[in-house]
Parts: C-alpha cells; structure tokens; sequence
C-alpha cells in the first residue's frame, strides 16, 4: 500500500462522536482527519453566541481528544488567513496538500451540505464516499419503508415501531405497563413549594473560556448572552449532566414536563439536547440509562417513557420527515401566513409575561423547554399570522441544540402548522387559558387572561378565535377541531367581528405587518 492510499477524512461540526462511521476503519498511519472552522457554517444563520462557544470549543476539544489516540488532525480554525470560506474549499485545500486516494464523510444533518458534497464529487480529484450517520436509530432508508403506502406519517406509530427496534421497554413483545404511552399523565401542575432540583452548570474549561473571550470579540452583534454559559463541551463534561438528570431530574420529569415557571428555565428537564445533536451523547445509550433507571426503581414509568418517547419517537421522526419531504417541504405554508416576526422576539421587551420570560431565557441560556417553544413562541407566531420563513429562521439563530434537521419539522410542522398536517394532525392553538392552566406566567402578567376584548386582554384569547375564524374553511372538518368550532359557532356574527377587529389591532401593535413579497 503506498501513501496514496491515504484517505482524507472529513469529520463535520457535530459529528463529535468517537463512532461515526467515518473513522470507523482508520488507517492511524495513513490517514488524516480534516475538521474545520469555516465562515459559511458560522455566518448561515446568525447563531446565538453561545452556539459559537460550544460548537467550536467541543470540536477543538474532540480534535484533541482524536490526536491521543494517535489520529493525525488537520484543524483550521476560523479567522486563519490561509483558511477557505467553505468546508468543500478546505477539502480541495487539503488534497492539494497531500496525497490521499479518496475522501470519506459521514452524510451531513442538512440538505445544503448534502447539495454541497454532492456538487465537491463533480470537481474533486478523487472520489467522495459518503457514508450513513449510524448514530441515529433510523436510517433514511428505514424511515422510507416505513413512511410508503401511509396515508398518514404519525409519530405515535413510528414510535411503535422504535421501541419493537430497540427492545426498550418491552417485555415479550408487548409494552410493559400495558401501554404503549403515558402521556395523558404527564401534564401536572406541580405544587408552588415544589422545586425544580439544583440542575448541574458545567464550569467553562480552559477551550472554553479561550471560546468565550474568542467569540465575544468575533461575534458581538450576535443575539444571546455569554454570561451563563453552561454547557457541556466535550464527552465526560456530557455524562456529568446526564448523570444529574438521571438521578434528579427524571423521577419528576414525567410529571411536570409541560409545566412552566417564570424564571425556571430548566425545570425537571434534561437539557441534553445540544449534547446529544453535537454526538456527545449516544441517543441509544441515553435511552437504554434512562430504562435502566426504571426497572431499578429509582424513576417511575411515565416519566421514563416520556422521556425516551421524545428520543427514539420524536426526535428520530423528525429527522425522517426532513430528508423524506426534502427541500420543498420548507416552502410549505399551508395557512398562508403572511406576516413580520414582532421586534420582541429579540428583545423581551413586551408586557406578555410567558414571551418575555422565554425570551429571556432563550437569550440567556440559548435554550427553552419544548413547551416554551411550542406553546408560547411558536403558537404565538401562528396566531399571527407571521410568516414560516421568519419564525423557522428565528427558532436557527437562538437555539444551541438547532440544526435545521430537527428545528424545521418541529417548527414548521408542530408549532406553526405550515406543512398542513404533515407533522400534526391539527393545529396546537390555544388561547389564554392553557397558558395560565400550564404555567404561573398569568398571576404576575401585565395582560387579563380571563379577557377577550378589553384594552387589557391577554393577546392569546383574540387571536386563538380570529385564527379558528381565519382558518374555517380549512380546519372545521377536523374532528380535533371539533369542540373549539362549536364554541366558535355558539358566537354571534357582531362577537366575531369583535374578534377579528381586535386581533387586528393586536397583530398592528405588535408590528406584525403584512412583508413585502
């Protein structure tokens, strides 16, 4: 074998895990992996300042943690003034470097790299293998076999088909407990002397603080703040956090999953999603912990289905429905939604407790729970009618855990409902009274929940029934739907047209003004 046998092997941003299936045949006295900061990944989407420190201290972090092993690293970090703008440019860079007979990548998370590896094979001097991402439980081909001959891609029987995969949870090939989900006992109201446990904040390591201080100079425009930085960075720091949810966290997460606090912004949660999108984590091996938990007793069933549901259910899912329905599915825009994105989004400032509070927390943490994202910011924005191209480009600019395989079906789908009934099978509109029902937001709230017309009514109540009036023609035959219709249609026309004039007030206020085409 001669030295042009050597392979270039490209590892990609979060791909930080020690068994993607590019290096699983390393030749460690040949080969070399390229890892790269480049200024397309950083400057794609605005990210939140945070993304940067963790993203690029966990790469530079791995790359160390690949060299002890005896891997010869090409690392190029972002600001080097020989450095490409893209990762293909730093591809083509290093083959003129070295002699390799091929490049060897693990497939990307998103279409616009897979377009750009796909054109790199046309210009390369060598030949780009591709290979799967065996880190997730479903393949793209799996998903496919699935999804064909359905009228109707709904997780909940994905996810049946999961647990049969995995074996998690089951017991002579039925579902222990006897069923196959509990969440019907997940959406509690915990008691006000009930406290969220004391959640582990990872001290910044040396590659973190040199990140920190790195990104602040580079980056200072960028939405979020740096102060609280707490994320884990690279495998060990990830185990400490999962450990303490495990222990802390998951006995009540079940519960209390769906609640919100005001000024709680991780609440019984895992907050291991960054980690586990960046391959810190094992998906399986979180799962298979979190089982482990239960059958030891230390961790009741609903919440360790739940909690396993939303990995090997939901997340999985998710990443099917994007390479499934592919480029077109993000022009979808199903309930014709035509509006801005209001400035507090941005800011937090805006007298609505539950947007200012998970803004806050967004900026400052580069997180919020699924319900804060779903049932506050997401819901917000469909109820106005604000445009799937401005809310989706928000949710990939201030989260640390987005990527656009995960946030774009969980956004588009689940939270705006401008794929129509591709993710869910209705719309999650809600007015005032879930809010205050599953949150304490409402007690300390400058709006009146219990209002639907006044000056000071919650902006939820209006622009719920102007969204089902909206929206009849399209949503009425839903039987979910059913039951808030018949409100609707208990109303006198003058009660509807009250409706209408205040949400239109209120999307006016807001600054929710029709976009330019």
């Amino acid at each position: 074998m001669s030295a042009v046998d050597a392979t270039l092997r490209l590892v990609l941003g979060d791909q930080l895990s020690d068994t993607l299936s590019s290096l699983g045949d390393i030749d460690l006295a040949r080969d070399v992996v390229l890892m790269a900061e480049v200024m397309d990944e950083a400057t794609y989407v605005a990210h939140h300042k945070q993304k940067f420190v963790l993203v690029f201290s966990a790469m530079r972090q791995f790359a160390e943690r690949l060299r002890s092993r005896g891997v010869d690293v090409r690392y190029v970090r972002l600001g080097d003034p020989r450095a490409a703008a893209s990762l293909n440019g730093e591809v083509l860079r290093a083959l003129e470097a070295g002699a390799f007979s091929r490049v060897v990548v693990t497939e990307p998370g998103e279409w616009r790299l897979a377009a750009a590896f796909e054109d790199l094979a046309h210009i390369a001097p060598v030949p780009i293998e591709v290979r799967p991402d065996t880190r997730f439980i479903c393949s793209r081909a799996r998903f496919e076999a699935w999804a064909e001959g359905r009228a109707e891609w709904r997780m909940e029987f994905f996810y049946r088909e999961m647990r049969r995969l995995t074996g998690l949870l089951m017991e002579n090939g039925k579902p222990v407990g006897g069923r196959w989900n509990f969440d019907p006992e997940n959406r509690k109201r915990p008691p006000k002397t009930l406290l969220p446990p004391p959640r582990t904040s990872i001290e910044p390591n040396r590659a973190t603080r040199d990140a920190l201080i790195e990104m602040a100079a580079r980056f200072p425009d960028n939405f979020g703040a740096l102060e609280r930085f707490g994320y884990p960075t690279n495998r060990e720091e990830a185990e400490t956090v999962l450990a303490d949810f495990l222990e802390h966290g998951l006995p009540l997460f079940g519960d209390y999953q769906d609640f919100m606090r005001a000024g709680e912004p991780f609440m019984w949660h895992g907050h291991i999603s960054a980690a586990m999108n960046l391959g810190l984590l094992d998906p399986l091996q979180v799962c298979r912990r979190a089982e482990a938990e239960w059958r030891a007793g230390r961790a009741p069933l609903n919440a360790v289905e739940g909690f396993i549901r939303q990995i090997i259910g939901w997340r999985e899912y998710v990443r099917g429905i994007y390479w499934l329905r592919g480029p077109d599915y993000k022009r979808l825009n199903a309930l014709g939604a035509d509006r801005a994105l209001p400035w507090f989004y941005w800011s937090g400032e805006t007298d609505m407790a539950c947007v200012a509070d998970v803004v806050a927390t967004t900026r400052d943490h580069a997180y919020a729970h699924h319900i804060q994202r779903l049932m506050v910011t997401g819901q917000f924005a469909m109820l106005l009618g604000v445009h799937p191209d401005a809310i989706n480009d928000w949710y990939m600019v201030v989260y640390a855990d987005a990527y656009e395989w995960v946030e774009l079906p969980n956004t588009h789908g689940m939270a705006t409902f401008a794929d129509g009934g591709i993710v869910g099978s209705k719309p999650y509109a809600a007015s005032g009274a879930y809010i205050n029902r599953m949150s304490d937001y409402c007690a300390g709230c400058g709006y009146d929940v219990k209002d639907r017309l006044g000056a000071r009514a919650c902006p939820f109540n209006a622009l719920y029934w102007d969204f089902l009036i909206r929206h009849e023609a399209l949503l009425a035959r839903n039987p979910r739907m059913a039951m808030p219709y018949r409100g609707l249609g208990a109303m006198s026309a003058a009660e509807r047209d009250a409706i209408v004039a205040k949400a239109d007030a209120t999307r006016t206020a807001f600054g929710a003004t029709v976009r330019s085409p």
